[in-house]
């Protein structure tokens, strides 16, 4: 029997130059190849097998920060609920959605992925409450960002390679995870931002929305903070349950609120890519840089944008300000302020690798990272622990 045959110029196993040449051949000319990237901070030799791209994106998911998501809060807090969504859950949405995306514009999978993946790597425990407790406390310092702490977790913090500190990711996944707005110094040099980042770092953005946009519906409806008559007046929502009406008829209420949600996400990305191939279509970049020159060109229709900022504002008011989720932000003063105060007053409460770090980082800097890269369940345990010191 004769062996199968290959697409590429090795039989059965593809190299690396085998999927560079392939991503030449299948990807748009405004695409960022993976063999074009302008390389990591400390060079390494390439792998066999894996492009740069997919090795940033496995970075990523080997890491300790990625794993950490599974325990934070994305809305409810991890002991809440087994099916709310935490930091992890909804990172891996956002990366199938930007997969989809990617895929349709014949741009970046691997790319597109790696950023949504480690978009959210630097979040503190307890959410945004978390992030603004922190920042509270680190105005005499720089503040607190979280974009800004995901590049200090993939450039500084993870620990993983004798050679270099970080996880040494290529130029162009950084410089999709790079935000303005950041006050205080980085340790190394930040991808210099042009007037749009790569078509797949817009896509990772556009992803991420979606994703938390229709789970935080999910969820809301689920635990009962939100109800389906609440919900009538979003447009959005009640077109894709009429929608799902139509089609199938009477349902069970779970099963209705999830195909309202597939309907909704389905609308949310056929209308991203429609719109946004035709804005391609418009300005017909023809290399990355051109695409960095140019508006951003990944994004919704005008009448789509009018319908999300409508859904948004309904999640705002119903959802994000609900007093149940008032609530955990007083938990997040409490845990996350208390632990500064405790670690500031006595420093001998740190672990030892925290303490060493104080010469270098200030001690401002090195508890903020050490509460940054906490759990909700090792925060509120460290809570518990320094109460029952007292």
């Amino acid at each position: 029997m004769s062996p199968p045959t290959s697409l590429f110029a090795t039989p059965l196993v593809a190299t690396r130059q085998d999927r560079e040449a392939e991503e030449r051949e299948r990807l748009a000319p405004f695409a960022q190849l993976s063999g074009d990237s302008r390389g990591r901070l400390h060079p390494e030799s390439e792998h066999p097998h894996r492009t740069a791209f997919a090795r940033d994106r496995d970075r990523i998911v080997h890491s300790r920060a990625f794993r950490r998501l599974e325990y934070k809060t994305q809305v409810f807090v991890f002991h809440e609920g087994d099916h709310e969504r935490n930091r992890l859950t909804h990172t891996l949405e956002g990366s199938q959605i930007a997969r989809t995306v990617a895929r349709g514009l014949r741009l970046h999978e691997d790319l597109a992925e790696a950023v949504v993946l480690a978009h959210d790597l630097g979040h503190t425990p307890f959410g945004h409450a978390g992030e603004k407790v922190l920042n509270g406390w680190m105005q005499q310092d720089g503040g607190f960002d979280h974009n800004r702490q995901t590049m200090r977790v993939v450039d500084w913090l993870e620990d993983r390679y004798p050679s270099f500190r970080g996880l040494n990711l290529t130029h162009e996944t950084r410089e999709g995870l790079a935000k303005h707005g950041c006050e205080w110094e980085h340790p190394v040099a930040v991808p210099e931002l042009q007037r749009s980042p790569s078509l797949e770092a817009q896509i990772a953005d556009q992803s991420d929305e979606i994703a938390y946009l229709n789970h935080d519906l999910d969820d809301g409806l689920r635990s009962g903070l939100l109800t389906p008559g609440q919900l009538e007046e979003v447009a959005l929502w009640a077109e894709s349950r009429g929608q799902v009406e139509a089609a199938y008829g009477k349902l069970e209420a779970p099963v209705l609120r999830a195909q309202a949600i597939v309907a909704l996400i389905n609308r949310l990305v056929t209308d991203l890519l429609g719109t946004s191939a035709a804005r391609l279509a418009e300005h017909a970049p023809a290399t990355v840089d051109d695409v960095r020159k140019a508006p951003r060109l990944i994004g919704f229709s005008l009448e789509l944008e009018g319908l999300k900022g409508n859904l948004k504002e309904f999640l705002s008011v119903h959802m994000y300000n609900h007093p149940e989720v008032v609530g955990r932000s007083r938990m997040a003063d409490e845990v996350i302020g208390g632990l500064v105060q405790a670690y500031r007053a006595d420093p001998g409460r740190l672990p030892a690798h925290v303490v060493a770090r104080f010469p270098e980082e200030g001690e401002a800097r090195a508890i903020a990272d050490y509460i940054a890269g906490m759990t909700d369940r090792f925060a509120l345990a460290e809570h518990e622990k320094l109460l029952e010191s007292r």
